[in-house]
């Protein structure tokens, strides 16, 4: 059970005041206190409560709330800090000098239709580990831990794992494919040479650029040559230090970036010349041709696609951000394949961060930052320990939400909650948030749905059934077995099975429609006809309304922790496992239509297989996968929320 009881709150400070996460924007205190032994509660301001979901999704709704968030701020998804990271202008700074709020690129879609999209850093930590090399055939050599993750051509994988037992998980070999456009060029140095080649580019043909950037570019880099003139001329012998210079100068006086093509045009043909030149020197290749239709004029394109073009950025560093911008830059078809991963034999301080998107560009290949377990409420078991000792709560969440309901642009979209992490978690009983939570979105005219484990619910019960008469207002209550002693070596500290039975009751007392999420069912463990039957009985017995049956699916991060909970409490049906999930995440499509011949009967048994008295009972639903697509729970799965 949760409790609810008074906690000395004011007086509990972790580390003697010190907060524990001194990167998180916003964070007002950390608090530990004895009544909820081994947790840290950060109390953060949030500027948003009101999430957006992806498009995409499969989900019948397209907003969320998370007045709470678990956070594994001792991560180990860690890069060395001199790893440098593609921030938002297409520049780089090393991983360790990041902070929150700065603006970087992350990545959306996927597979071949991945591209590059501005985010932000929203916290930036780290860590002591062992550390690994990983390099690859372009020469890019990245430090990190075992446990990074990196996209490639088949999905996210970590730097080390193993092929089976516990520390089975899908990791890099020699050969593997990542996702990424390779070594970023270091930025030039702004050296003498480089100077007086920016300004040859710019302003050998008399021209001078109106972009602000480029003519204040220009006008620092002037006084350094007095009222010599000699920088307009090339140098017979010109250094690299000049060349990059002078393709910096010539791109942003007459080039241009467009539709993956860079490109500059010129009608000095010595100019357009030294510019193919400097190319050549760097390894560029391109082709230059001639439009003489009005007047002369060459062009020269770069060719070799993103990584030549992101490449040529870096080493020349124009000066005009527009002109340089990579946003919308595809990137899923460019690879780089791994030639080793070997252990340094030493622990190294690594460094990690989140970001908006989820992922960011560390020396130009898509990695994934540290995450807060996505799947921890959706499989309905804890994803690891740090996931429920490290929480964030969004003390100011119900008044950021009114104010956000309040703008004229809110159009009353259906808000889930409880579809990332469990509103109704341990610390609700003292912080009260969803009260008022409910209370603004139902004076706004907006529906809400909830989906919850915790018996704090109990609590508000009065204000749904209050609030249900003005807007739809949905309640689930997840519950997937009876067996008290497995669901509390699988689910610890969360209620037991028979007071969350206890809150259905309660709920259809109060008036209001109850569904159930049986989730997740586990092979070998809880998806015989027997646990499946006294299932549904009990459920049928409190009064649930409807029922979704989804079986257990592993995505990083909870397959690594449930493989090693496996491992240590049934040794014996690890093989059994491995084979199931041998191909991905989702259990395969015989076991899932043996599960669903199973459940159907047992549903129709006790009355969830057809329209019962009040029409509200409903058949089961469980994942479909389509061949050649990632699998999503489809809508109906999530009605009931």
């Amino acid at each position: 059970m949760c409790s609810t009881g008074r906690v000395r709150w004011d007086r509990q400070r972790a580390d003697g005041g010190e907060p524990v996460l001194p990167g998180l924007d916003g964070l007002l205190r950390s608090v530990r206190t004895p009544e909820f032994d081994s947790v840290t509660f950060h109390e953060v301001h949030a500027k948003s409560v009101l999430n957006k979901v992806p498009e995409g999704s499969g989900v019948p709704f397209g907003w969320t709330v998370n007045p709470y968030r678990g956070c594994s701020h001792a991560c180990t998804y860690c890069l060395e800090g001199g790893t440098p990271v593609l921030m938002a202008d297409g520049r780089t700074k090393p991983l360790a000098e990041l902070a929150p709020g700065d603006a970087i690129y992350g990545t959306r879609g996927r597979g071949a239709g991945r591209r590059l999209v501005p985010t932000k850093v929203l916290a930036h930590w780290s860590t002591l580990k062992p550390a690994y090399r990983l390099s690859l055939d372009d020469g890019t050599s990245i430090v990190a831990s075992g446990d990074h993750r990196f996209l490639t051509g088949r999905g996210w994988k970590h730097v080390t794992g193993t092929r089976f037992g516990a520390a089975q998980r899908p990791h890099l070999v020699g050969g593997t494919e990542l996702v990424g456009f390779g070594r970023l060029a270091r930025t030039p140095d702004d050296t003498l040479g480089y100077r007086a080649g920016y300004l040859c580019g710019m302003l050998r043909s008399g021209g001078f650029s109106a972009e602000k950037d480029a003519a204040g570019r220009a006008l620092r880099y002037l006084p350094d040559f007095g009222a010599s003139v000699g920088f307009v001329q090339v140098p017979p012998s010109p250094d690299s230090h000049w060349l990059r210079g002078f393709l910096a100068g010539l791109f942003d006086l007459a080039g241009s970036y467009r539709h993956g093509a860079l490109r500059v045009t010129h009608d000095e043909q010595d100019i357009v010349s030294t510019f193919c030149s400097a190319l050549g020197n760097f390894g560029f290749r391109y082709v230059r041709s001639e439009n003489a239709k009005f007047r002369p004029l060459w062009t020269v394109q770069i060719l070799g696609g993103p990584s030549e073009e992101v490449r040529f950025f870096h080493l020349a560093d124009p000066a005009v951000g527009w002109k340089r911008s990579l946003d919308g830059l595809p990137i899923g078809r460019t690879r780089r394949k791994v030639t080793s991963i070997e252990p340094l034999g030493i622990e190294l301080p690594l460094f990690d961060i989140t970001t908006g998107t989820g992922d960011f560009i560390a020396d130009g290949m898509v990695t994934h930052n540290c995450f807060a377990r996505n799947t921890h409420t959706y499989l309905d078991f804890d994803a690891g320990r740090d996931f429920d000792t490290q929480v964030i709560v969004k003390v100011n969440a119900p008044e950021v939400l009114a104010a956000q309901l309040r703008r004229p642009s809110w159009t009353r979209e259906h808000v889930a909650m409880g579809t990332n992490t469990d509103p109704y978690q341990r610390a609700e009983g003292r912080y009260k948030l969803m009260p008022r939570i409910i209370t603004a979105l139902a004076d706004s005219g907006t529906p809400l749905s909830i989906l919850t484990k915790g018996t704090v619910l109990a609590r508000d019960l009065p204000l749904l059934e209050s609030v249900s008469k003005d807007v739809p207002a949905g309640l689930a209550i997840s519950l997937a077995l009876l067996d008290e002693e497995l669901q509390h070596r699988l689910e610890p500290g969360t209620p037991s099975p028979r007071a969350r039975l206890d809150l259905i009751r309660k709920a259809r007392d109060a008036g209001l429609p109850c569904s159930v999420l049986v989730a997740p069912v586990l092979p070998y463990l809880t998806d015989s006809v027997a646990a499946l039957d006294a299932l549904f009985s009990r459920l049928a017995e409190a009064g649930a309304t409807r029922v979704t049956v989804l079986p257990l699916h592993l995505r990083p991060g909870a397959r690594e922790w449930f493989a090693r909970w496996l491992g240590r409490e049934h040794p014996e049906l690890v093989p059994k496992y491995r084979e199931l999930y041998s191909r991905g995440a989702y259990l395969p499509k015989s076991y899932r239509e043996r599960l669903g011949a199973r459940v159907g009967p047992l549903l129709r048994r006790h009355g969830f297989g057809s329209r019962a008295d009040d029409g509200e009972r409903m058949q089961v639903t469980m994942p479909v996968q389509r061949a050649g697509e990632a699998v999503v729970p489809p809508a109906e799965q999530l009605k009931l929320l």
